[in-house]
């Protein structure tokens, strides 16, 4: 049965999934990857772009005999049609299916099976756990001991538990991180990122724990590094350079004395610095030479790094980074995948500081991937940007400001925006 259906904006009606349109989702206010339509509103935003969309039947609250109907209109329809820009991609390139990227394994699709309230403070929880792990597990292997891989795989599995039933939990307690040591939360936030961009892929259970466990090893090999180079807040020579790039050398010789045979984190180990392109390294890969986690782990392992606050640079907004990713697609990373990921997290993922049109600061809490232009957001600063006595939560679904007009978010914000911090704020 067809999935995926092209509409023309005159059919649309209130409850199918838009899971595409006829130009590029940046060159647009919706700034995300797919949405289910909950208003005329909605559909009237969407006639000031767009001539037709693409409408999933799976995610649509509408039955596949409607859709098949409008489908059949829509190509009956003596009207001329931009063609679809999901057919090729940026670079030219035919749009590989998921399935193809992914030939050998067996697609699935997840559902949410708890709400955000329920989920938090299990993914706290199982968030908490893993740090003080994963502390002592580093800690071991930078006395030269070897990675305890069963202790390992015990702690990811409450982390796969709670984003497989509700990834908004996780993606919030991920924004939240505040540990001292970068690369223990870097490996943290990445192992989120990486679960949820698979979840939202359909890669089966077994596949999400090795992409969380190939994202908390992959910079392992950073513990034979100099750590004044870790923690350089300037520009590195070439040979300085050079050794920091010997961080995945050193990282697959850990793996190795550890007996960890997964090939898949192996590979994530190995080529998370490859590009695209050819650019990257080690070994300068390109398109199906890297291996499909691998090219999952450089997107995650970029996305992370430039939402987390470094030596050398300060973290950006989510929104900021998300079009980093974007303009790289097909470039340093695979267009399908930045897609997929941008659909998975959203341009405001949970634990996000935005400003919304009334001039109120908030941080959006839940249901963004689900209702991606009217999330529930948590509000902080007044419209004076003066804190509040207390933090609120707002749905942005039936919300409206002092003009009675809808509240909507009208950007995003740096992490620390106005003296903001996230991990200090009580709920």
């Amino acid at each position: 049965m067809l999935n995926t259906l092209k509409i023309n904006i005159s059919d649309l009606d209130i409850g199918m999934y838009v899971s595409g349109l006829d130009r590029p989702w940046l060159e647009t206010p919706f700034l995300t990857q797919g949405f289910l339509i909950e208003s005329r509103e909605d559909i009237e935003r969407l006639r000031e772009y767009c001539d037709y969309v693409l409408v999933d039947g799976r995610k649509s609250r509408q039955r596949s005999a409607i859709l098949k109907r409008k489908v059949r209109k829509t190509e009956a329809s003596p009207n001329k049609l931009r063609a679809p820009a999901s057919v090729t991609n940026y670079s030219g390139r035919p749009r590989i299916p998921v399935d193809q990227i992914f030939e050998d394994r067996t697609i699935t699709s997840y559902q949410d099976k708890s709400a955000w309230k329920d989920e938090r403070p299990l993914a706290q929880k199982a968030v908490d756990t893993l740090v003080g792990d994963i502390n002592e597990i580093f800690s071991q292997v930078g006395d030269g001991g070897k990675i305890n891989v069963i202790k390992l795989k015990k702690s990811i599995e409450p982390i796969v538990d709670s984003i497989t039933r509700n990834p908004d939990a996780c993606l919030w307690v991920s924004r939240l991180k505040n540990h001292d040591e970068y690369t223990y939360q870097h490996s943290l936030g990445a192992a989120i990122w990486s679960v949820s961009l698979g979840r939202q892929l359909g890669l089966p259970r077994h596949d999400l724990r090795s992409l969380a466990m190939g994202c908390m090893l992959m910079d392992v090999g950073k513990l034979r590094v100099d750590p004044d180079l870790l923690k350089a807040e300037r520009k590195l020579t070439l040979e300085e350079t050079a050794q920091m790039a010997s961080h995945v050398s050193y990282g697959l010789e850990i793996i190795k004395e550890s007996g960890l045979m997964n090939q898949d984190v192996i590979d994530m180990v190995a080529h998370h610095h490859e590009r695209f392109d050819g650019s990257g390294y080690p070994n300068g890969l390109t398109e199906n030479q890297i291996p499909a986690f691998a090219r999952i782990a450089a997107i995650v392992d970029t996305y992370d790094a430039v939402t987390s606050n470094r030596s050398y640079a300060p973290a950006i907004s989510p929104a900021e980074a998300i079009r980093l990713l974007y303009k790289s697609r097909d470039e340093d990373f695979q267009a399908e995948l930045v897609e997929a990921f941008i659909q998975a997290v959203g341009i405001y993922p949970a634990g996000t500081l935005v400003e919304l049109s009334s001039g109120e600061v908030g941080v959006v809490v839940a249901e963004y991937r689900t209702r991606r232009l009217r999330p529930k957001v948590m509000l902080l600063l007044d419209k004076e940007k003066k804190h509040l006595p207390a933090p609120r939560v707002i749905d942005l679904q039936d919300s409206t400001g002092d003009d009675n007009s809808s509240l909507t978010i009208a950007k995003g914000l740096d992490p620390e925006a106005y003296g903001i911090d996230l991990s200090k704020v009580n709920f």
